[in-house]
């Protein structure tokens, strides 16, 4: 679990394709003393496995189902990455509840200056997002600015530019996009709701 907070820019050293996944080799700036193999940690939001470690260079193992799912099939060598370690129960949660489990990926449309703050819009299925709700994009935790039908948009504060990988985005660039968890069991209680079998003329019917 993470809380959209970022730590660190990784960057990508080697690309290795491997029996239809790919190993990544992520050079961290951060202490990485803390860090051990089996560990979880986000790269772009998506919550990945460290299977080696030397010094500052971990690598990663990504199978088909996460290539597909996120940007990492975008990624080359010399890009730089989100990297967030796995929260601890005792810290503060200052972001939100991350889990690490892209949703889809969505692609960037424009950034505007408005005051200190730069808007990023962005194409995507917009289902699950609410004005004013937690987003995870590459990893960072952020609030909805705006919402219109399969557009959306967040207001970056010159911290969060400067300290993430949002400041290499250009136009059509792919990022990672994870819902708010709420927003999704909801959807799925909805859903079932709408599924069920059980209405009042079947209880009746049936001595309720």
């Amino acid at each position: 679990m993470f809380t959209g907070l970022i730590e660190d820019l990784g960057k990508v050293k080697e690309i290795v394709n491997q029996n239809g996944g790919k190993l990544f080799l992520i050079e961290l700036g951060l202490d990485c003393s803390d860090i051990k193999t089996g560990d979880s940690i986000s790269i772009n939001g998506a919550c990945q496995t460290v299977i080696k470690k030397d010094d500052s260079l971990l690598t990663f193992e990504a199978m088909a189902e996460t290539l597909n799912r996120t940007n990492f099939n975008y990624l080359k060598i010399g890009d730089f990455v989100n990297i967030e370690r796995a929260m601890k129960i005792n810290s503060r949660l200052d972001g939100h509840l991350v889990s690490g489990h892209i949703d889809c990926i969505s692609k960037l449309n424009s950034i505007k200056d408005e005051g200190v703050a730069k808007i990023f819009n962005f194409r995507g299925d917009t289902a699950l997002i609410v004005e004013k709700g937690s987003i995870s994009i590459n990893g960072i935790s952020l609030t909805v600015s705006k919402v219109s039908d399969n557009n959306f948009e967040v207001s970056i504060l010159p911290y969060t530019f400067q300290n993430t990988n949002l400041k290499y985005l250009k136009q059509n660039d792919v990022v990672n996009i994870e819902y708010d968890m709420v927003a999704k069991y909801i959807k799925k209680f909805t859903e079932n709701k709408k599924e069920s079998k059980i209405t009042k003329e079947f209880l009746l019917e049936n001595g309720f």
